[in-house]
């Protein structure tokens, strides 16, 4: 029979889990996912337990600091999308990532759910019906031809040297029965795409200006391969795990809101759990420490970028690199180390100050001063 001092109260919990996590507390946190186990083994594939995906999330928690200023339930929702995916969150795999996202409309941070390349690959090949998938890019001076039709045909023999400027992006899919299936976007079909992507952009003084540490600019191969990669899944023979990966991804890519708030629907089934949320907890007779942001970050994802504790992405121009470790370089919590300027630099700047405060106020140069400007979702840890 359970105590007064370990029943939980589900009516407050539900209320306290409307609350960002910070606020709701540590322990509230805990006591929300244990609630809810239940629920996430019904729909957890049978490789993956659910204290498996508890201690992910809590983990994912403690190395990204910012997931804690998203709602609790959003959360709960975001584990529960990545557990019926059977991707695993946050984890050097590359399969998905737990990232918060700043919802400007409803004024509050949302956790949403981005399945990287290797997660999208290997989702495609759980199928049974794909033997491989890859995507390639085509420059001006390589040797390219293909058809549609009932004689479609593919051929690209990519040029020596000097291959001029990217004219297109294909992705190739083996299937199980000895066929196959591919798909082409022209270059301006990407750089649509990228246009409307929410990530890529940014204002500065009320101007929509590109986002220097968006992968759209800094690695746009990579983002291309990706982006066709989404378009050929629509037509292979995928799992309904796959076809949602997909529709998440481009959710997040046109700044659409997830909803994982509200994921978890139905009655909740309390699991008594006496244990404390310490630092340091025993979850199934597996001892799980608490994480060191600075020994954890920086990490780089399957397309080469850097991202810190709070999933910003490094920008050179702005954050400091490590030579001694040979990568950027992180504070104790492990976000970017701002990059220290040249003498040069540092006399333009005083310069630059001197001539605004000796003048009339001149529009803000960040987003700080434009939020006005902003109607949708800005990344939470990427506000310049």
């Amino acid at each position: 029979m359970a105590t007064a001092s370990n029943t939980v109260n589900i009516a407050d919990l539900k209320q306290k889990a409307k609350l960002p996590a910070r606020q709701a507390g540590g322990s509230t946190v805990k006591e929300f996912f244990e609630a809810n186990k239940s629920a996430m083994a019904a729909v957890l594939p049978k490789h993956v337990s659910p204290e498996r995906m508890l201690r992910l999330a809590l983990t994912a928690v403690r190395s990204v600091p910012q997931l804690m200023e998203c709602t609790t339930e959003s959360l709960m929702g975001a584990v529960m999308q990545c557990a019926q995916l059977g991707v695993e969150p946050n984890t050097p795999l590359g399969h998905a990532y737990m990232i918060p996202f700043r919802n400007r409309r409803a004024n509050r941070t949302d956790v949403q759910v981005i399945v990287g390349y290797r997660g999208l690959i290997d989702l495609a090949r759980r199928s049974g019906q794909i033997i491989s998938l890859a995507a390639h890019a085509v420059y001006e001076k390589d040797e390219f031809d293909f058809a549609y039709g009932l004689d479609e045909r593919l051929h690209h023999v990519p040029a020596r040297g000097d291959r001029g400027e990217i004219v297109a992006f294909y992705a190739v899919a083996r299937l199980k029965d000895g066929g196959h299936q591919f798909e082409v976007m022209w270059r301006e079909a990407v750089d649509r795409i990228r246009e409307s992507s929410q990530g890529a952009w940014t204002y500065r003084s009320g101007q929509r200006v590109p986002k220097e540490s968006s992968p759209w600019w800094t690695h746009y191969e990579e983002m291309g391969r990706k982006t066709v990669i989404r378009r050929l899944a629509k037509y292979l023979p995928l799992s309904i795990e796959m076809a949602t990966a997909v529709a998440m991804d481009e959710m997040v890519d046109t700044g659409r809101d997830q909803n994982l708030d509200q994921v978890l629907t139905g009655e909740w089934s309390v699991v008594q759990d006496t244990a404390q949320d310490t630092e340091a907890h025993e979850e199934d007779g597996e001892h799980v420490k608490s994480i060191d942001p600075a020994k954890t970050y920086p990490m780089q994802d399957e397309e080469g970028r850097w991202f810190d504790a709070a999933g910003e992405v490094y920008d050179p121009d702005r954050h400091g690199w490590s030579r001694e470790n040979n990568r950027p370089s992180v504070t104790a919590d492990g976000r970017f180390r701002a990059r220290r300027r040249s003498r040069g630099e540092a006399e333009e700047h005083q310069s630059h100050k001197q001539a605004v405060d000796g003048n009339q106020p001149t529009a803000p140069e960040d987003d700080q001063g434009t939020k006005e400007w902003l109607d949708g979702y800005d990344s939470a840890s990427d506000l310049e």
